[in-house]
């Protein structure tokens, strides 16, 4: 009788055991399981009706079809995808060219010569009326004097603000190449690109460095601007964002819900010769118009020998 005869307890695996590597699995190898195929089903499955067994072995690599990633006819999927709209598309172009006479509208010119960035924040938590003083005060200043008056401003928001003007700023340089005017020069004159005056019969306009002048916008306000490719904030505006959720704790376990609102801001950065024209346009508006007089000089008309009344 071997009732009290003690059992042989099975291993427990335990990875903190310091053996735990060193011991190998008892019983029988066990087969590699054989994983399905892709879009078929298991050997197991209920569903399997033999249908997995009548299909094609899956081809080799060798054997398989090789596409090229660069092939037109694969890309065009994607570069391509209607055909029949681009064709429309590219003839009602060519009827918009052929009735303009080739000539590009105004837009379209000062989108190829003149250069800006538009970058939007994320949301803030704070409101439309604390932010929007901020957006009032950086609106018309060159970025380095806007960020220069948000690292002082005393708003709690202005910190985001500030934060949000150097992030403009390096993507307008890195995206647009605004701000790059000096920069380039001096780049062209360490590298020897420029030629030296001596050896240059005659120097053009392009080749003197810009003096520099002063510059007055819109609201009157004159700046001294040495560069033209100096970057200035042309408009700053917030948008109205979404209600987020919290809980002020109150006194006997009430609870008050509480909705604070969230602001994000929008800044648009143009190069100074952007607003060297616009100066130079109220200029030549303000010429062409007529002077105006108390009593001016009109044909005496519609005479009649008699009175009308």
């Amino acid at each position: 009788m071997d009732y009290f005869r003690p059992r042989k307890q099975p291993d427990i695996l335990d990875p903190l055991d310091p053996n735990f590597l060193k011991r190998k699995p008892t019983g029988a190898p066990q087969p590699p399981t054989q994983l399905p195929t892709r879009g078929d089903l298991a050997p197991a499955s209920i569903f399997d009706e033999g249908e997995s067994q009548k299909r094609p072995p899956p081809q080799q690599p060798d054997q398989a079809v090789r596409v090229s990633p660069q092939d037109p006819a694969v890309l065009a999927a994607a570069l391509d995808p209607n055909p029949e709209a681009r064709r429309r598309w590219q003839r009602n172009q060519i009827i918009r060219n052929v009735r303009n006479r080739g000539q590009l509208t105004k837009a379209q010119i000062l989108a190829r010569t003149e250069r800006e960035s538009l970058c939007k924040s994320p949301f803030y938590p704070t409101s439309v009326k604390k932010l929007m003083p901020l957006a009032r005060q950086i609106a018309g200043k060159p970025i380095e004097e806007a960020i220069i008056q948000m690292r002082f401003s005393k708003k709690k928001v202005a910190r985001d603000v500030k934060k949000h003007l150097e992030y403009a700023r390096d993507r307008a340089i890195v995206e647009r190449g605004m701000g790059l005017g000096a920069a380039t020069a001096e780049y062209n004159r360490a590298a020897g690109i420029e030629e030296s005056a001596e050896g240059k019969e005659e120097t053009t306009e392009q080749d003197q460095p810009w003096p520099g002048m002063v510059v007055q916008d819109k609201k009157g306000k004159r700046r001294w601007v040495a560069d033209k490719s100096n970057i200035y904030v042309d408009e700053a505006w917030v948008g109205r964002g979404s209600y987020s959720v919290d809980y002020d704790y109150r006194a006997k376990g009430a609870t008050n819900i509480m909705r604070p609102p969230e602001t994000s801001i929008t800044v648009r950065l143009k190069e100074e010769t952007t607003r060297i024209r616009l100066m130079d346009e109220r200029e030549q508006k303000r010429q062409r118009k007529k002077v105006w007089v108390a009593l001016p000089d009109r044909p005496v008309t519609a005479q009649r020998q008699y009175c009308l009344w």
